[in-house]
């Protein structure tokens, strides 16, 4: 699997004030399936995400991190939640010397792969009903 930094925004309609998160994501091979704090996310298409967490049918919006440090919606509001292990290369791609305190909520993310769980759900056995 491949890791990079990744933006990832929960979608609401076309409302970009959801919660928000930068931290490391696990690809596969195909780049269809990401694992990421926890949920498990697969390639979907939809009015206004481009990734559904497989457990929810919840709809994401998933993008590589912007080196201008712009990555929420330009209509969005409220803090992005950034990994503690992914901040120093958040830093170093957008070429900042500390994150602004306005923007940004450092916190611990669940960086185990939930490989199991999305081989059950695949195979339709934990899908929501």
């Amino acid at each position: 699997m491949k890791k990079e930094i990744i933006y990832v925004e929960k979608t609401n309609g076309y409302n970009h004030d959801e919660e928000a998160w930068i931290g490391y994501g696990l690809f596969n091979r195909t780049r269809k399936t990401i694992y990421f704090n926890g949920r498990v996310f697969g390639k979907g298409r939809s009015r206004v995400g481009n990734f559904l967490d497989i457990k929810t049918g919840e709809e994401f919006w998933v993008s590589g991190v912007k080196k201008n440090g712009q990555d929420r919606h330009w209509t969005g509001k409220g803090k992005i939640n950034i990994d503690e292990s992914a901040m120093q290369e958040y830093l170093e791609h957008t070429n900042q010397p500390e994150l602004p305190k306005s923007k940004f909520t450092v916190v611990k993310f669940d960086n185990n792969p939930k490989i199991n769980l999305a081989y059950k759900i695949e195979n339709g056995q934990g899908k929501k009903q």
